[in-house]
């Protein structure tokens, strides 16, 4: 395991440098333009909320267990996808899972948002999104450390918008997802010798942290109360 976790290591330099966090808050913007903008035929994640909506007769609840379904869904098959390849593709295939993962976990977050009532438009709720995609143990962990000053509803709520803070958010989850695809790639280096077997794995893990991750911007992105109209 100790020259697999060195060669895991070595193939994760590139990506790792590729994914810096000084340049992490650009590619992360560029994820949640497509996550909820949409592109092509990929809808966005405001339009996948109002369909969920509409199919659970307007019950948010609903749209919302919907939402996060068809997204763990979508992260299982391209994490099946992306993992087939093995160690023999791994420099390739881990950026091409590390943006795939991100794009389909930032539109289900931005999808549970939007139906929660918060505006997709404003940078406080994008950076909120992306802190989502830490999970709540990562979130946890950084509130602790003080590596993060507060939760994504305290984030999505604040008076202002932080760049600063955008730009650290950033950098973390960036990190926490390259750890994750490391660790994941790690599991997989076991299966080599079954055909198809690490498909399945890379698949089951990138499904489940979805899982996580839904669950956790289930609880943490209250509904909005609108304020009351002055008379």
């Amino acid at each position: 395991m100790a020259g697999v976790a060195r060669f895991v290591a070595s193939s994760l330099a590139p990506a790792a440098q590729r994914f810096a966090p000084q340049a992490a808050a650009g590619i992360l913007r560029q994820v949640l333009e497509i996550a909820i903008d949409g592109y092509q035929r990929f809808p966005g994640a405001e339009k996948i909320a109002e369909t969920k909506l509409a199919r659970s007769g307007d019950d948010v609840t609903v749209a919302i267990e919907a939402v996060i379904d068809q997204h763990i869904r979508l992260a299982g098959v391209q994490g099946f996808l992306t993992s087939i390849g093995g160690l023999v593709t791994l420099p390739v295939a881990l950026p091409a899972n590390l943006t795939g993962l991100a794009i389909v976990q930032a539109r289900m977050v931005a999808a549970i948002a939007h139906l929660r009532g918060y505006d997709l438009g404003d940078p406080r709720v994008r950076t909120a999104v992306i802190t989502c995609l830490l999970g709540e143990d990562g979130v946890t962990d950084r509130l602790k450390k003080a590596n993060l000053p507060t939760s994504p509803l305290g984030i999505a709520t604040a008076p202002v918008f932080d760049p600063e803070l955008d730009r650290q958010v950033s950098g973390e989850v960036v990190g926490e997802l390259i750890a994750r695809i490391s660790g994941k790639r790690m599991a997989i280096t076991v299966t080599r010798r079954v055909p198809l077997l690490g498909g399945v794995v890379g698949g089951g893990v990138d499904g489940w942290s979805t899982y996580r991750i839904g669950q956790y911007a289930d609880k943490s992105l209250v509904r909005r109360i609108p304020r009351p109209i002055e008379p």
